[in-house]
């Protein structure tokens, strides 16, 4: 879950005292390695990014991109999915690991709001995921065919990063996605000191699904499929796992 953006000032530097200096790169990290490829399959960044450049806003507001921030997110629809473009937060939830766990963040939770096939809770070191705001007057991700397992296309600069819908954050805050997903973008994952301050693109597919949620390989190939359709501009798509 998202870490809140203000600190009490005490607890804040008893906390950065335990904490060893961040190393920007994954490899100093020692992390998982993520795709070697830019992008996942044959749609780019930019192809992706071109249908996405004109916002017809579907939530009945703007999302904070961290509380206290001002509210400037849409959530924009068409063409059979929904879109927005904000930052990235890491999401470390769900069952700990050597680089999620309470040790590492002080905000963890070993739950995440969806789970997989076998009933466990996902791992955000392991699985590409997005997190979406909690349903509110703002905005109903289900309205819009979006659940967990929904596939969604996340586009960094030019990278693009194949994911599932696997948790759910505060209901007025957008931008956040879990630790595997920000070291595929190259986006440095610490929960702490990790994340990307703004371009960030998630684009979800309506009615989508990956099947199980825990299978990357799925996601890619929904994903794939559906991005294709998209950039290629037909009329709604075939949707499904």
């Amino acid at each position: 879950m998202r870490v809140p953006s203000l600190l009490p000032a005490a607890a804040g530097l008893a906390l950065l005292a335990q904490i060893p200096p961040f190393a920007a790169t994954s490899q100093a990290l020692d992390v998982p390695r993520g795709p070697t490829a830019r992008y996942e399959g044959a749609v780019s960044a930019d192809d992706l990014l071109a249908r996405v450049r004109d916002c017809v806003p579907v939530s009945r507001g703007r999302y904070r991109t961290d509380a206290g921030a001002p509210a400037t997110v849409p959530v924009c629809g068409g063409d059979g999915v929904v879109f927005w473009t904000a930052d990235m937060d890491i999401d470390c939830d769900g069952r700990p690991g050597r680089y999620c766990n309470a040790d590492t963040d002080p905000w963890f939770s070993p739950a995440t709001a969806f789970q997989q096939s076998d009933g466990r809770h996902l791992s955000a070191e392991t699985l590409p995921y997005i997190v979406v705001p909690g349903v509110s007057a703002l905005w109903n991700h289900r309205d819009h065919g979006v659940r967990g397992g929904t596939v969604a296309a996340v586009v960094h600069q030019d990278r693009v990063q194949y994911a599932v819908v696997g948790d759910v954050g505060p209901a007025g805050v957008i931008g956040e996605a879990s630790y595997a997903t920000a070291e595929a973008l190259g986006i440095p994952p610490d929960p702490l000191r990790g994340g990307a301050p703004s371009g960030v693109t998630y684009i979800l597919f309506e009615d989508s699904r990956a099947t199980p949620v825990e299978s990357h390989a799925s996601a890619v190939a929904v994903g794939e499929r559906l991005a294709r359709a998209f950039v290629d501009g037909g009329d709604r798509m075939e949707q499904g796992g």
